[in-house]
């Protein structure tokens, strides 16, 4: 393969981008892909802060929150993201710049003003946006994981995010049915990933 392709998986919390994305790696390193596996927020210094805003989002307002997310992935993009695809690697993301203008939309701040203070963000061969109803979500969270919702996925909050989600017109995003069983979801997206190298031309082996 002589060249990196950059690959989203995007959603509301709670449809399965932490269990998809792990499998498509191991498909496509099966078919001799040079791949890396990363997330945002990262475990860097302004990742560990938005972690800390999951059980008090209100310690900051929304402008420094999106503040926040910008200096992270800046951080992201530069340390990990750019030479990844120099070095010609299938880069896989659990959450990019889509999450921020969704999620920090709902929050009252412009989508479209996000979207173009990402300059700097090279923009994905592909979005695997995961979707599914937030009361799905919500019940995926509280019953399947165990887990107490935090500030960032409560129902009403996420009701907001998805219509985001459902409003992007990006031509790069493909959106895949969440609600249906792990095998289900990851056979659709091989199917958006093949077609993805087919029309890149990318071999992998």
């Amino acid at each position: 393969m002589n060249t990196g392709l950059l690959i989203a998986f995007e959603g509301i919390d709670g449809t399965g981008k932490s269990t998809q994305l792990p499998l498509l790696a191991a498909y496509l390193r099966r078919q001799g892909c040079v791949v890396v596996e990363t997330r945002e927020p990262t475990s860097g210094p302004y990742g560990q802060q938005i972690r800390a805003l999951y059980q008090n989002r209100n310690q900051v307002s929304p402008e420094q929150e999106l503040d926040l997310f910008l200096l992270d992935r800046r951080q992201h993009v530069a340390e990990c993201i750019l030479p990844a695809l120099a070095q010609g690697a299938i880069v896989l993301t659990d959450r990019y710049y889509f999450s921020t203008a969704a999620y920090q939309g709902a929050a009252g701040c412009d989508p479209a003003t996000i979207f173009a203070r990402h300059d700097f963000a090279p923009e994905p061969d592909l979005v695997l946006l995961l979707t599914q109803t937030p009361v799905e979500s919500v019940a995926r969270i509280r019953d399947l994981r165990g887990e107490k919702l935090n500030d960032f996925e409560q129902q009403e909050q996420l009701e907001k995010v998805a219509a985001l989600f459902a409003s992007f017109p990006h031509g790069c995003i493909v959106r895949i049915h969440a609600a249906r069983p792990v095998a289900e979801v990851h056979s659709s997206i091989r199917e958006a990933i093949l077609q993805l190298l087919v029309t890149k031309g990318v071999r992998c082996s």
